[in-house]
């Protein structure tokens, strides 16, 4: 299915705006650990995981159902607190999937995680 932009988009990462990183071995806490071990502190993770949602990495934390897919409301974990997920199929709206939907219910995920106790937001797609 054909993309409609207006360039936005992939000007932006072209320039490295969202940063990006390889996948980090392990998360502790509120820091992420590199294959390295080098440890560092984070308020937030976002998984871009491509245009399919494969959410495997998560078996085992309770945040899936039976099908592999995420036990949420509005992208928000039902499940494990702190974890919400954005660009899910239907997620909030038919645009949820897409890029002119993804930022609203990014702002939305964000906002309902700020609101739970622990303030530490990790995004997954």
């Amino acid at each position: 299915m054909p993309v409609i932009g207006d360039g936005r988009y992939r000007a932006a990462v072209r320039a490295g705006r969202p940063d990006h990183r390889p996948l980090f071995s392990r998360l502790d806490g509120n820091c992420v650990v590199w294959a390295d071990g080098t440890r560092e502190r984070v308020d937030t993770v976002v998984l871009a995981t491509g245009y399919r949602p494969d959410l495997r990495y998560l078996d085992g934390t309770g945040a899936l159902d039976g099908t592999g897919a995420p036990l949420h409301d509005g992208g928000v974990s039902r499940t494990v607190p702190g974890l919400g997920y954005v660009g899910l199929e239907r997620q909030r709206s038919f645009a949820s999937a897409t890029l002119r939907g993804v930022g609203r219910d990014a702002a939305h995920v964000l906002e309902a995680l700020q609101r739970q106790p622990s303030r530490r937001a990790h995004v997954a797609r």
